[in-house]
């Protein structure tokens, strides 16, 4: 085996995924391993596409989007298009996480205010308790 290919295992080592996601993303024509009977063997090109694939799940891309960018990489443009198209998707998801971060921030912070309520409460109970006995 040459240098150029990885086989299933040394995959799942270099990216930190299972078997399943190997063939998750093979089954939904995101990554083309070369066949021999069972066994699978993955080129640089799959590599590089695995590497963009988790990249775009870790920044909430659905594999819809994910093809779509691969896919425009195959064009003669320079991948002028695949970077604009990235760029947009980026855009429209770097708004939806940052409106998540300040929902989530709030959320934190009126938990706070309800844990402070709460233990406020809890220790003038404690104090009332302990004149009454």
């Amino acid at each position: 085996m040459t240098t150029d290919l990885m086989n299933i295992r040394e995959m799942c080592d270099a990216f930190n995924v299972t078997p399943r996601t190997l063939r998750f993303y093979e089954a939904k024509e995101l990554i083309f391993p070369i066949r021999e009977g069972q066994k699978r063997l993955f080129t640089k090109r799959d590599r590089a596409r695995l590497k963009l694939i988790l990249r775009g799940k870790r920044f909430g891309f659905s594999l819809e989007e994910i093809r779509q960018l691969l896919d425009l990489y195959h064009m003669d443009d320079g991948q002028e298009a695949q970077l604009s198209k990235s760029y947009e998707l980026a855009q429209n998801h770097l708004a939806d996480m940052e409106a998540q971060k300040a929902e989530l921030e709030q959320a934190i912070a009126e938990l706070k205010e309800q844990m402070a309520w709460g233990a406020t409460k809890l220790a003038n109970m404690s104090k009332h308790k302990s004149v009454a006995a």
